[in-house]
């Protein structure tokens, strides 16, 4: 029989296959492991600077027989399952102890899609009302659950997220044959874009969604197209991608990407994903400006934002002193902070030399093609 802790130890290291809250290209970005065993995750901060959440599963017990999943029913591995209080309990230790600032909760499905929810929502409850605490929880909702659970996430947490997986029912059905994607998917994160349209404490909630990229065959075309809808319909705060590994998952999924071998590759191609939606969500780009092979996919080998400049050559050189926010963003090393920079310091004059804007080393090289100083 397991204790408090050693189930901790068990579920928070199950919890690592799901890595929306651990992607970034920074060092401060990256998950990390802490004393006890227990992965502990990076946040930015409003106010600057990052603090890290504890993150662990509820359960590993799954009914579902997600493809990719390592966790999936038919897998032989060590199952246990914490009980609300216990997970309570423990964050509030390490709340205590100043080792984390929040709590992001997912779960394996115990018996049905409410049962859980109602197990997740539990915790969230115990925490908000018996210990008063008034911090971040982020809550995973599980595919299947009913609104009236999801509006119970929703009074409770400061950021939700269900992941939709795969972009279209097609893609979708070669990964699970127990989830209906219409009903299970597509119908809660409407339902959720609903709740915050609302406004009042529901509009506050964060929502997010996550793809497993390469494991049902699909281009990233398809992808970022149905990343479009979830940012420009949905109102969804961030999407994110996990790319599948080999070796994880069962081991050969009908229709699993071919054109990436090795890891380097396959994280390649994570990474180029997170570009594009960065240039969708921060730059102005729109989906049809994401530069796409013929076969459609992004290129593994250079910057989409690079790939879109060399591509568009009648739009350089950029006028430091009169160009808009958004010519600005399309300027190669330039993001939302040397855009504004370069708007501030037009107010007290012309920008006359590249090197004022505090660029340095590969970043300054990157842009000095592609800008003018008049």
């Amino acid at each position: 029989m397991m204790d408090t802790l050693q189930k901790l130890g068990v579920l928070s290291e199950d919890s690592r296959y799901d890595l929306a809250c651990s992607c970034g290209t920074a060092k401060e970005d990256h998950r990390k492991r802490g004393l006890e065993g227990k992965w502990l995750y990076p946040v930015a901060l409003p106010q600057g600077g990052y603090s890290v959440l504890l993150k662990t599963l509820l359960s590993n017990a799954c009914r579902n027989d997600c493809g990719y999943c390592p966790l999936r029913s038919d897998t032989d591995i060590r199952r246990c399952t914490l009980q609300p209080d216990e997970v309570a309990r423990v964050f509030m230790e390490y709340l205590g102890r100043r080792k984390v600032f929040g709590l992001f909760l997912s779960s394996g499905v115990i018996g049905s899609p409410d049962n859980t929810m109602d197990r997740i929502n539990a915790v969230a409850r115990i925490l908000r009302h018996k210990h008063q605490f008034r911090g971040y929880i982020h809550l995973k909702v599980i595919p299947g659950a009913s609104e009236a659970a999801i509006e119970d996430s929703f009074s409770l947490a400061s950021a939700v997220s269900l992941n939709i997986e795969a972009p279209g029912k097609k893609r979708f059905d070669l990964l699970s044959g127990r989830k209906d994607y219409m009903k299970d998917i597509i119908g809660p994160m409407k339902f959720m874009s609903g709740l915050r349209a609302r406004g009042g404490r529901a509009g506050k909630v964060k929502c997010t969604t996550q793809f497993i990229v390469g494991a049902s065959g699909e281009t990233d075309s398809e992808i970022i197209e149905y990343m479009s809808g979830i940012y420009n319909k949905l109102r969804f705060n961030r999407v994110y991608f996990s790319a599948y590994q080999r070796g994880l998952g069962r081991p050969s999924i009908p229709g699993e990407q071919a054109r990436v071998s090795g890891p380097d590759s396959v994280f390649a191609r994570e990474h180029r994903l997170y570009q594009a939606d960065f240039l969708m969500r921060r730059y102005g780009f729109g989906k049809a400006d994401i530069p796409l092979g013929a076969d459609g996919n992004l290129s593994l080998e250079k910057d989409p934002k690079e790939l879109w400049a060399s591509m568009h050559p009648e739009f350089y050189p950029v006028r430091l002193n009169s160009a808009c926010r958004e010519d600005l963003l399309k300027v190669p090393g330039f993001g939302p902070q040397t855009a504004a920079r370069i708007i501030s310091l037009r107010r007290e004059g012309p920008v006359r030399r590249l090197e004022a804007l505090g660029l340095k080393g590969k970043r300054l090289e990157k842009a000095r093609p592609y800008v003018i100083c008049e």
